[in-house]
Protein backbone atom coordinates (compact mmCIF):
# COMPACT_ATOMS: atom_id res chain seq x y z
CA UNK A 1 0.00 0.00 0.00
CA UNK A 2 1.52 3.25 -0.78
CA UNK A 3 0.50 6.07 1.37
CA UNK A 4 0.36 10.42 0.88
CA UNK A 5 3.37 12.01 1.88
CA UNK A 6 3.89 15.30 2.50
CA UNK A 7 6.40 18.06 1.24
CA UNK A 8 7.94 19.86 4.57
CA UNK A 9 8.05 23.02 2.90
CA UNK A 10 4.09 22.57 1.94
CA UNK A 11 3.77 23.00 5.71
CA UNK A 12 5.25 26.61 6.25
CA UNK A 13 9.20 27.52 7.07
CA UNK A 14 8.00 27.99 10.95
CA UNK A 15 6.07 24.32 11.65
CA UNK A 16 8.84 22.32 13.10
CA UNK A 17 9.17 18.59 11.76
CA UNK A 18 7.03 15.95 13.54
CA UNK A 19 7.81 13.33 11.41
CA UNK A 20 5.36 10.51 14.13
CA UNK A 21 2.13 12.77 13.78
CA UNK A 22 3.03 13.10 10.19
CA UNK A 23 3.03 9.58 9.65
CA UNK A 24 0.09 8.38 11.67
CA UNK A 25 -2.22 10.99 9.80
CA UNK A 26 -1.09 9.40 7.01
CA UNK A 27 -1.47 6.10 8.28
CA UNK A 28 -5.18 6.50 9.36
CA UNK A 29 -5.71 8.28 5.67
CA UNK A 30 -4.75 4.37 4.23
CA UNK A 31 -6.22 2.32 6.52
CA UNK A 32 -9.85 5.03 6.04
CA UNK A 33 -9.12 4.56 2.38
CA UNK A 34 -8.60 0.74 2.28
CA UNK A 35 -12.14 0.72 4.42
CA UNK A 36 -14.05 2.04 1.63
CA UNK A 37 -13.04 -0.33 -0.82
CA UNK A 38 -13.27 -3.29 1.70
CA UNK A 39 -15.93 -5.74 -0.05
CA UNK A 40 -19.15 -6.83 1.23
CA UNK A 41 -20.35 -9.94 1.34
CA UNK A 42 -23.86 -11.39 0.34
CA UNK A 43 -24.85 -12.37 3.46
CA UNK A 44 -23.81 -8.74 5.31
CA UNK A 45 -26.06 -7.23 2.50
CA UNK A 46 -28.80 -9.38 3.21
CA UNK A 47 -28.90 -8.73 7.29
CA UNK A 48 -28.65 -5.27 6.10
CA UNK A 49 -31.96 -5.37 3.80
CA UNK A 50 -33.74 -6.85 6.18
CA UNK A 51 -33.26 -3.84 8.36
CA UNK A 52 -33.48 -2.01 5.75
CA UNK A 53 -35.87 -3.03 3.10
CA UNK A 54 -39.45 -0.95 3.21
CA UNK A 55 -41.24 -3.23 1.27
CA UNK A 56 -39.94 -6.27 3.82
CA UNK A 57 -40.33 -4.68 6.98
CA UNK A 58 -43.83 -3.57 5.86
CA UNK A 59 -44.70 -7.35 5.41
CA UNK A 60 -43.29 -8.25 8.62
CA UNK A 61 -45.30 -5.31 10.82
CA UNK A 62 -48.70 -6.93 8.97
CA UNK A 63 -47.98 -10.28 10.78
CA UNK A 64 -46.73 -8.85 13.90
CA UNK A 65 -50.10 -7.11 13.68
CA UNK A 66 -52.03 -10.29 13.26
CA UNK A 67 -51.63 -11.96 16.43
CA UNK A 68 -53.45 -9.01 17.87
CA UNK A 69 -56.31 -9.86 15.57
CA UNK A 70 -56.69 -13.01 16.65
CA UNK A 71 -56.54 -12.03 20.24
CA UNK A 72 -59.57 -9.83 19.14
CA UNK A 73 -60.86 -13.08 18.09
CA UNK A 74 -60.84 -14.83 21.26
CA UNK A 75 -62.41 -12.56 23.42
CA UNK A 76 -65.65 -13.69 21.76
CA UNK A 77 -65.99 -16.59 24.47
CA UNK A 78 -64.77 -14.57 27.52
CA UNK A 79 -66.92 -12.88 29.60
CA UNK A 80 -67.40 -8.75 29.92
CA UNK A 81 -68.80 -6.26 32.29
CA UNK A 82 -70.32 -2.94 31.87
CA UNK A 83 -70.73 0.08 34.21
CA UNK A 84 -73.56 2.15 33.40
CA UNK A 85 -74.28 5.69 35.27
CA UNK A 86 -76.97 8.38 34.81
CA UNK A 87 -78.18 11.60 36.80
CA UNK A 88 -81.16 12.83 36.17
CA UNK A 89 -83.01 16.10 37.00
CA UNK A 90 -86.80 16.74 36.77
CA UNK A 91 -88.48 19.97 37.24
CA UNK A 92 -92.14 20.29 37.30
CA UNK A 93 -94.66 22.80 37.35
CA UNK A 94 -98.08 22.79 39.60
CA UNK A 95 -101.04 24.50 38.90
CA UNK A 96 -100.84 26.77 41.52
CA UNK A 97 -97.55 28.12 40.42
CA UNK A 98 -94.91 25.79 42.24
CA UNK A 99 -91.73 24.72 40.88
CA UNK A 100 -90.99 21.41 42.25
CA UNK A 101 -87.79 19.00 41.47
CA UNK A 102 -85.95 15.98 42.00
CA UNK A 103 -82.64 14.45 40.89
CA UNK A 104 -82.06 10.65 40.75
CA UNK A 105 -78.11 8.85 40.65
CA UNK A 106 -78.55 5.63 38.71
CA UNK A 107 -75.46 3.37 38.67
CA UNK A 108 -75.82 -0.70 37.15
CA UNK A 109 -73.15 -3.25 36.65
CA UNK A 110 -73.83 -5.87 34.06
CA UNK A 111 -71.90 -9.25 33.27
CA UNK A 112 -72.57 -11.52 30.55
CA UNK A 113 -70.67 -14.92 30.28
CA UNK A 114 -71.55 -16.70 26.68
CA UNK A 115 -72.33 -20.14 27.20
CA UNK A 116 -73.19 -21.23 23.74
CA UNK A 117 -72.02 -19.17 20.70
CA UNK A 118 -71.68 -21.49 17.42
CA UNK A 119 -70.97 -18.63 15.74
CA UNK A 120 -68.20 -17.02 18.04
CA UNK A 121 -66.43 -20.25 18.57
CA UNK A 122 -66.02 -20.76 14.27
CA UNK A 123 -64.98 -17.06 14.22
CA UNK A 124 -62.19 -17.81 16.57
CA UNK A 125 -61.17 -21.07 14.76
CA UNK A 126 -61.15 -18.77 11.73
CA UNK A 127 -58.97 -16.12 13.41
CA UNK A 128 -56.30 -18.75 14.11
CA UNK A 129 -56.14 -19.89 10.62
CA UNK A 130 -55.52 -16.09 9.48
CA UNK A 131 -52.83 -15.74 12.36
CA UNK A 132 -51.14 -18.65 10.41
CA UNK A 133 -51.72 -17.47 6.69
CA UNK A 134 -49.70 -14.46 7.94
CA UNK A 135 -46.86 -16.28 9.20
CA UNK A 136 -46.56 -17.76 5.42
CA UNK A 137 -46.91 -14.00 4.16
CA UNK A 138 -43.89 -13.13 6.04
CA UNK A 139 -41.98 -16.46 4.71
CA UNK A 140 -43.32 -15.77 1.38
CA UNK A 141 -41.80 -11.55 1.85
CA UNK A 142 -38.53 -13.14 3.13
CA UNK A 143 -37.67 -15.57 0.24
CA UNK A 144 -38.66 -12.87 -1.87
CA UNK A 145 -35.74 -10.48 -0.01
CA UNK A 146 -33.60 -13.02 -0.77
CA UNK A 147 -34.03 -13.12 -4.20
CA UNK A 148 -33.68 -9.07 -4.88
CA UNK A 149 -30.93 -8.69 -2.90
CA UNK A 150 -28.76 -11.82 -4.51
CA UNK A 151 -30.70 -10.38 -8.10
CA UNK A 152 -28.86 -7.00 -7.20
CA UNK A 153 -26.14 -8.38 -5.75
CA UNK A 154 -24.74 -10.57 -8.82
CA UNK A 155 -26.07 -7.77 -11.02
CA UNK A 156 -23.45 -5.92 -9.61
CA UNK A 157 -21.13 -8.59 -10.23
CA UNK A 158 -21.63 -8.91 -13.81
CA UNK A 159 -21.60 -5.46 -14.51
CA UNK A 160 -18.36 -4.86 -13.19
CA UNK A 161 -16.75 -7.95 -14.95
CA UNK A 162 -18.54 -6.57 -18.28
CA UNK A 163 -17.02 -2.63 -18.00
CA UNK A 164 -13.63 -4.74 -17.21
CA UNK A 165 -13.98 -7.07 -20.38
CA UNK A 166 -14.83 -4.06 -22.23
CA UNK A 167 -11.79 -2.00 -20.83
CA UNK A 168 -9.76 -4.89 -21.52
CA UNK A 169 -10.94 -5.50 -25.33
CA UNK A 170 -10.21 -1.50 -26.15
CA UNK A 171 -6.73 -1.78 -24.75
CA UNK A 172 -6.28 -4.72 -26.95
CA UNK A 173 -7.74 -3.00 -29.99
CA UNK A 174 -6.27 0.12 -29.08
CA UNK A 175 -2.91 -1.67 -29.30
CA UNK A 176 -3.92 -3.07 -32.45
CA UNK A 177 -4.99 0.15 -34.16
CA UNK A 178 -1.42 1.71 -32.98
CA UNK A 179 0.06 -1.24 -35.13
CA UNK A 180 -1.85 -0.87 -38.04
CA UNK A 181 -1.11 2.81 -38.26
CA UNK A 182 2.91 2.04 -37.73
CA UNK A 183 2.60 -0.55 -40.56
CA UNK A 184 0.64 1.65 -42.91
CA UNK A 185 3.23 4.81 -42.22
CA UNK A 186 5.94 2.13 -43.15
CA UNK A 187 3.79 0.84 -46.49
CA UNK A 188 3.70 -3.11 -45.68
CA UNK A 189 -0.38 -2.40 -44.68
CA UNK A 190 -3.19 -0.71 -46.17
CA UNK A 191 -5.36 2.13 -44.88
CA UNK A 192 -7.72 -0.27 -44.63
CA UNK A 193 -6.57 -2.20 -41.94
CA UNK A 194 -6.31 0.98 -39.98
CA UNK A 195 -9.99 1.73 -40.58
CA UNK A 196 -10.97 -1.14 -39.39
CA UNK A 197 -9.13 -1.09 -36.26
CA UNK A 198 -10.19 2.33 -35.86
CA UNK A 199 -14.10 1.57 -36.41
CA UNK A 200 -13.66 -1.32 -34.07
CA UNK A 201 -11.75 0.81 -31.12
CA UNK A 202 -14.69 3.61 -31.42
CA UNK A 203 -17.46 0.48 -30.92
CA UNK A 204 -15.56 -0.50 -27.89
CA UNK A 205 -15.52 3.16 -26.68
CA UNK A 206 -18.81 2.76 -27.10
CA UNK A 207 -19.75 -0.23 -25.49
CA UNK A 208 -16.87 1.09 -22.62
CA UNK A 209 -19.70 4.47 -21.83
CA UNK A 210 -22.69 1.98 -21.86
CA UNK A 211 -20.66 -0.32 -19.60
CA UNK A 212 -19.88 2.00 -17.38
CA UNK A 213 -23.48 3.72 -17.03
CA UNK A 214 -24.66 0.21 -16.96
CA UNK A 215 -22.62 -0.46 -13.53
CA UNK A 216 -24.11 2.59 -11.96
CA UNK A 217 -27.21 1.94 -12.48
CA UNK A 218 -26.91 -2.07 -10.61
CA UNK A 219 -24.68 -0.04 -7.69
CA UNK A 220 -27.77 2.37 -7.00
CA UNK A 221 -30.31 -0.27 -6.95
CA UNK A 222 -27.89 -2.32 -4.88
CA UNK A 223 -27.55 0.57 -2.57
CA UNK A 224 -30.85 1.94 -2.33
CA UNK A 225 -32.07 -1.87 -1.30
CA UNK A 226 -29.70 -2.30 1.60
CA UNK A 227 -29.67 1.40 2.50
CA UNK A 228 -25.91 1.94 2.09
CA UNK A 229 -23.94 3.49 -0.78
CA UNK A 230 -20.49 2.53 -2.03
CA UNK A 231 -21.42 -1.31 -1.75
CA UNK A 232 -18.79 -3.51 -3.43
CA UNK A 233 -19.87 -7.00 -3.54
CA UNK A 234 -17.23 -9.73 -3.46
CA UNK A 235 -16.47 -11.71 -6.26
CA UNK A 236 -16.39 -15.41 -6.84
CA UNK A 237 -13.66 -17.34 -5.06
CA UNK A 238 -11.15 -18.20 -8.42
CA UNK A 239 -11.19 -21.39 -8.82
CA UNK A 240 -14.83 -21.15 -9.38
CA UNK A 241 -16.32 -24.49 -8.00
CA UNK A 242 -20.21 -24.44 -8.70
CA UNK A 243 -22.35 -26.51 -6.11
CA UNK A 244 -24.31 -29.58 -7.77
CA UNK A 245 -28.10 -29.25 -7.77
CA UNK A 246 -29.29 -31.38 -4.79
CA UNK A 247 -31.53 -33.36 -4.97
CA UNK A 248 -30.67 -34.05 -8.20
CA UNK A 249 -34.02 -34.83 -9.52
CA UNK A 250 -37.10 -32.68 -10.73
CA UNK A 251 -39.78 -35.14 -9.03
CA UNK A 252 -37.82 -34.63 -5.78
CA UNK A 253 -38.25 -30.85 -5.98
CA UNK A 254 -42.03 -31.01 -7.02
CA UNK A 255 -42.60 -33.00 -4.33
CA UNK A 256 -41.38 -30.36 -2.10
CA UNK A 257 -43.11 -27.65 -3.57
CA UNK A 258 -46.34 -29.50 -1.24
CA UNK A 259 -44.74 -27.00 1.66
CA UNK A 260 -44.20 -23.92 -0.88
CA UNK A 261 -45.94 -20.81 0.91
CA UNK A 262 -48.39 -19.85 -2.03
CA UNK A 263 -49.94 -23.65 -1.38
CA UNK A 264 -50.03 -23.40 1.96
CA UNK A 265 -51.71 -20.03 1.95
CA UNK A 266 -54.32 -21.48 -0.66
CA UNK A 267 -54.77 -24.49 1.90
CA UNK A 268 -55.69 -22.06 4.54
CA UNK A 269 -58.15 -19.95 2.50
CA UNK A 270 -60.07 -23.29 1.62
CA UNK A 271 -59.98 -23.88 5.71
CA UNK A 272 -61.55 -20.13 6.10
CA UNK A 273 -63.92 -20.80 3.52
CA UNK A 274 -65.15 -24.17 4.87
CA UNK A 275 -65.62 -22.62 8.17
CA UNK A 276 -67.38 -19.80 7.01
CA UNK A 277 -69.98 -22.30 5.59
CA UNK A 278 -70.11 -23.23 8.99
CA UNK A 279 -70.70 -20.32 10.47
CA UNK A 280 -73.52 -19.42 8.05
CA UNK A 281 -75.08 -22.71 8.94
CA UNK A 282 -74.94 -21.21 12.61
CA UNK A 283 -77.18 -18.18 11.92
CA UNK A 284 -79.94 -20.97 12.61
CA UNK A 285 -78.36 -21.97 16.08
CA UNK A 286 -79.69 -20.25 19.13
CA UNK A 287 -77.30 -18.56 21.69
CA UNK A 288 -77.27 -18.43 25.64
CA UNK A 289 -75.69 -16.49 27.38
CA UNK A 290 -75.53 -16.20 31.54
CA UNK A 291 -76.16 -12.44 32.70
CA UNK A 292 -76.28 -10.73 35.76
CA UNK A 293 -76.31 -6.97 36.66
CA UNK A 294 -76.36 -5.20 39.86
CA UNK A 295 -77.83 -1.69 40.19
CA UNK A 296 -78.62 1.44 42.47
CA UNK A 297 -80.79 4.61 42.36
CA UNK A 298 -80.21 7.21 44.66
CA UNK A 299 -83.51 9.07 44.86
CA UNK A 300 -83.72 13.14 46.07
CA UNK A 301 -87.15 14.49 45.91
CA UNK A 302 -87.88 18.32 46.60
CA UNK A 303 -89.80 19.14 49.97
CA UNK A 304 -93.39 18.46 49.45
CA UNK A 305 -92.95 15.76 46.75
CA UNK A 306 -94.88 12.43 47.53
CA UNK A 307 -91.97 10.17 46.43
CA UNK A 308 -89.53 9.58 49.49
CA UNK A 309 -86.04 10.45 48.98
CA UNK A 310 -83.67 7.30 49.35
CA UNK A 311 -81.70 4.38 47.82
CA UNK A 312 -83.36 1.66 46.17
CA UNK A 313 -80.78 -1.60 45.23
CA UNK A 314 -81.55 -4.06 42.57
CA UNK A 315 -79.46 -7.58 41.55
CA UNK A 316 -80.76 -10.07 39.03
CA UNK A 317 -79.06 -12.65 37.64
CA UNK A 318 -79.82 -15.42 35.17
CA UNK A 319 -80.08 -16.96 31.63
CA UNK A 320 -80.51 -15.65 28.69
CA UNK A 321 -81.37 -17.51 24.76
CA UNK A 322 -81.64 -16.00 21.94
CA UNK A 323 -83.24 -18.31 19.47
CA UNK A 324 -83.79 -16.97 15.61
CA UNK A 325 -86.76 -18.51 13.93
CA UNK A 326 -87.64 -16.18 10.79
CA UNK A 327 -84.65 -14.27 9.05
CA UNK A 328 -86.47 -13.19 5.48
CA UNK A 329 -84.48 -16.43 4.07
CA UNK A 330 -80.95 -14.50 4.46
CA UNK A 331 -79.27 -17.59 6.40
CA UNK A 332 -80.06 -19.91 3.32
CA UNK A 333 -78.83 -17.50 0.89
CA UNK A 334 -75.66 -17.21 2.84
CA UNK A 335 -75.14 -20.62 3.07
CA UNK A 336 -75.68 -21.06 -0.81
CA UNK A 337 -73.12 -18.18 -0.90
CA UNK A 338 -70.63 -19.33 1.20
CA UNK A 339 -70.48 -22.79 -0.86
CA UNK A 340 -69.87 -21.50 -3.78
CA UNK A 341 -66.84 -19.67 -2.27
CA UNK A 342 -65.53 -22.50 -0.65
CA UNK A 343 -65.87 -24.22 -4.04
CA UNK A 344 -64.01 -21.55 -5.25
CA UNK A 345 -61.22 -22.00 -2.99
CA UNK A 346 -60.51 -25.72 -3.81
CA UNK A 347 -59.83 -24.62 -7.35
CA UNK A 348 -57.84 -21.91 -5.93
CA UNK A 349 -55.80 -24.25 -3.96
CA UNK A 350 -55.57 -26.62 -7.37
CA UNK A 351 -54.11 -23.96 -9.17
CA UNK A 352 -51.30 -23.20 -6.54
CA UNK A 353 -50.24 -26.59 -6.19
CA UNK A 354 -50.03 -26.48 -10.66
CA UNK A 355 -48.81 -23.49 -10.75
CA UNK A 356 -45.99 -24.20 -8.22
CA UNK A 357 -45.26 -27.30 -9.37
CA UNK A 358 -44.72 -26.19 -13.42
CA UNK A 359 -42.36 -22.79 -11.73
CA UNK A 360 -40.46 -25.47 -10.28
CA UNK A 361 -39.58 -27.86 -12.59
CA UNK A 362 -39.32 -25.00 -15.23
CA UNK A 363 -36.50 -23.45 -12.45
CA UNK A 364 -34.92 -26.43 -11.85
CA UNK A 365 -34.34 -26.84 -15.68
CA UNK A 366 -32.80 -23.36 -15.90
CA UNK A 367 -30.47 -24.54 -13.21
CA UNK A 368 -29.64 -27.06 -15.22
CA UNK A 369 -29.13 -25.77 -18.39
CA UNK A 370 -27.06 -22.82 -16.59
CA UNK A 371 -24.79 -25.31 -15.54
CA UNK A 372 -24.62 -26.77 -18.77
CA UNK A 373 -23.88 -23.49 -20.30
CA UNK A 374 -20.94 -23.03 -18.52
CA UNK A 375 -18.89 -25.68 -19.20
CA UNK A 376 -19.76 -24.94 -22.44
CA UNK A 377 -18.68 -21.55 -22.35
CA UNK A 378 -15.44 -22.61 -20.53
CA UNK A 379 -14.31 -24.88 -23.67
CA UNK A 380 -15.84 -21.80 -25.62
CA UNK A 381 -12.64 -19.66 -23.85
CA UNK A 382 -10.13 -21.91 -24.16
CA UNK A 383 -10.46 -22.65 -27.80
CA UNK A 384 -11.02 -18.57 -28.33
CA UNK A 385 -7.74 -18.37 -26.33
CA UNK A 386 -5.89 -20.70 -28.44
CA UNK A 387 -7.65 -19.10 -31.50
CA UNK A 388 -6.22 -15.96 -30.54
CA UNK A 389 -3.22 -17.30 -30.24
CA UNK A 390 -3.02 -18.51 -33.64
CA UNK A 391 -4.65 -15.19 -35.45
CA UNK A 392 -1.59 -13.21 -33.78
CA UNK A 393 0.93 -15.59 -34.68
CA UNK A 394 -0.42 -16.01 -38.67
CA UNK A 395 -1.06 -12.29 -38.56
CA UNK A 396 2.76 -11.67 -37.59
CA UNK A 397 4.01 -14.42 -40.77
CA UNK A 398 1.40 -11.84 -42.86
CA UNK A 399 -1.29 -15.12 -43.10
CA UNK A 400 -3.95 -13.21 -41.24
CA UNK A 401 -5.23 -9.86 -41.73
CA UNK A 402 -5.49 -6.88 -38.76
CA UNK A 403 -9.40 -7.73 -39.36
CA UNK A 404 -8.92 -11.03 -37.97
CA UNK A 405 -6.81 -10.66 -35.33
CA UNK A 406 -10.09 -7.69 -34.37
CA UNK A 407 -12.53 -10.37 -34.00
CA UNK A 408 -10.88 -13.39 -32.43
CA UNK A 409 -9.82 -10.44 -29.59
CA UNK A 410 -13.69 -9.56 -29.14
CA UNK A 411 -14.93 -13.25 -29.62
CA UNK A 412 -12.47 -13.80 -26.63
CA UNK A 413 -13.63 -11.05 -24.45
CA UNK A 414 -17.37 -11.75 -25.24
CA UNK A 415 -16.99 -15.30 -24.20
CA UNK A 416 -15.36 -13.97 -21.13
CA UNK A 417 -18.00 -11.68 -20.34
CA UNK A 418 -20.82 -14.57 -20.95
CA UNK A 419 -18.92 -17.28 -19.11
CA UNK A 420 -18.79 -14.56 -16.06
CA UNK A 421 -22.53 -13.62 -16.29
CA UNK A 422 -23.54 -17.80 -16.44
CA UNK A 423 -21.76 -18.73 -13.28
CA UNK A 424 -23.48 -15.80 -11.53
CA UNK A 425 -26.91 -16.82 -13.23
CA UNK A 426 -26.30 -20.38 -12.09
CA UNK A 427 -26.07 -18.86 -7.83
CA UNK A 428 -28.78 -16.48 -8.55
CA UNK A 429 -31.06 -19.70 -10.14
CA UNK A 430 -30.24 -21.95 -7.73
CA UNK A 431 -31.63 -19.79 -5.23
CA UNK A 432 -34.89 -19.17 -7.43
CA UNK A 433 -35.41 -22.70 -7.51
CA UNK A 434 -35.35 -23.53 -3.87
CA UNK A 435 -37.58 -20.07 -3.71
CA UNK A 436 -39.71 -21.72 -6.63
CA UNK A 437 -40.27 -24.88 -4.11
CA UNK A 438 -40.83 -23.22 -0.73
CA UNK A 439 -37.50 -24.20 0.60
CA UNK A 440 -35.37 -21.02 0.26
CA UNK A 441 -34.59 -20.51 4.06
CA UNK A 442 -31.62 -17.94 5.48
CA UNK A 443 -28.98 -20.82 5.36
CA UNK A 444 -29.29 -20.56 1.47
CA UNK A 445 -27.90 -17.38 1.66
CA UNK A 446 -24.89 -18.49 3.79
CA UNK A 447 -24.12 -21.52 1.37
CA UNK A 448 -24.15 -18.95 -1.58
CA UNK A 449 -22.02 -16.87 0.51
CA UNK A 450 -19.44 -19.47 0.88
CA UNK A 451 -18.80 -19.29 -2.96
CA UNK A 452 -17.39 -15.80 -2.72
CA UNK A 453 -14.09 -14.42 -2.03
CA UNK A 454 -13.32 -14.03 1.91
Amino acid sequence: MSFLRLAPESLGPQVPNRPWKRNALVLALGLTAAGWVQAQSLLQLYEAARQYDATYLAAKNLADSARYKAAQADSLLRPTATLVGSSTRSESELPSGVNRGSTTHAATLQGRQPLYNKTSRVTIDQAQRTLELSKWDLETAEQDLIVRVAQAYFDVLASQDALETTRTNKTAIAEQLASAKRNFEVGTQTITDTREAQAKFDLATAQEIAAENDLRVKRIALDVLVGRSGVTPSPLATPVALPATAPASVDAWVSQAALHPAVQRAQLAADIAQLETEKARAGHLPTLDAVASLGANKFIGATGVNSVPGTTQTASAGLQLNWPLYAGLSVQNRIKETLVLEEKTRNDLEAAKRSTAQATRSAYFGVESGRAQVAALEAAESSSQLALEATQLGYRVGVRVNLDVLNAQTQLYTTRRDLAKARYDVVLNGLKLRQAAGQLKPADVEAANRLLRP
